[in-house]
């Protein structure tokens, strides 16, 4: 259980719990100092299909992480995301290699491409299933490929979707960002604070109170 340590914004007004074992996604959360519970899904990612549309695909395995959790933990408020990344409307998963995913980062260096995060929150019982998805678009400064070598041989990209991580070593490589940072990170948390307020999961800390 994550505990608020510090005067926040927000205090959570229901169980919250993240059904991910993401820690940039923990981080965010644990940022508002929110109190949550952590149980990531036991199911293994579905790899995306030629035929699969970005976005339908992020909100399908959304609601698929947030539902297997959800039936463990029937008096909380399970929250499920997914991140992809989108080259020219094909879905970039996580590299297979080092060569698979030095060949991710070749593609993406120099251009753009967009980041789409979807969540799912199942309400206590399954009585409400609530979705949204978001889209950041980056840009990739070009590299060279003995660059690219050697970030792929510090490890960082082997379990990221896309091949890089730009809350990590990989903001080298960053040159633009349209659209929300924290979505590419793995949550966009302007909207899902937005959304947890209007299902009463958050509310304002000290609200009616003066400030001291």
């Amino acid at each position: 259980m994550y505990k608020q340590q510090r005067q926040t914004p927000f205090r959570t007004a229901a169980t919250l719990i993240l059904a991910s074992g993401s820690p940039r996604r923990r981080e965010l959360l644990a940022c508002l100092g929110l109190e949550f519970q952590v149980f990531p899904c036991p199911l293994a990612e579905p790899e995306p299909g030629s035929r699969d549309v970005p976005m339908e695909f992020a909100l399908q395995n959304s609601r698929l992480k947030a539902a297997e959790v959800a039936d463990a933990f029937s008096d909380g408020v399970v929250l499920g995301a997914d991140t992809i990344v989108v080259m020219e409307g094909t879905i970039m998963g996580k590299p297979r290699d080092r060569k698979h995913a030095l060949e991710m980062l070749s593609s993406l260096a120099g251009r753009s491409h967009e980041v789409i995060t979807a969540c799912c929150l199942i309400m206590p019982g399954g009585l409400r299933t609530v979705q949204f998805s978001v889209s950041t678009t980056v840009w990739l400064a070009p590299q060279d490929e003995d660059v690219l070598r050697a970030y792929v041989d510090s490890g960082e990209p082997l379990d990221k979707a896309g091949s890089y991580a730009v809350q990590g070593m990989g903001a080298f490589m960053v040159k633009r960002i349209q659209g929300s940072y924290t979505n590419v990170v793995g949550l966009p948390m302007c909207e899902l604070v937005s959304t947890l307020k209007d299902l009463n999961v958050l509310e304002v800390a000290g609200r009616g109170a003066a400030p001291s």
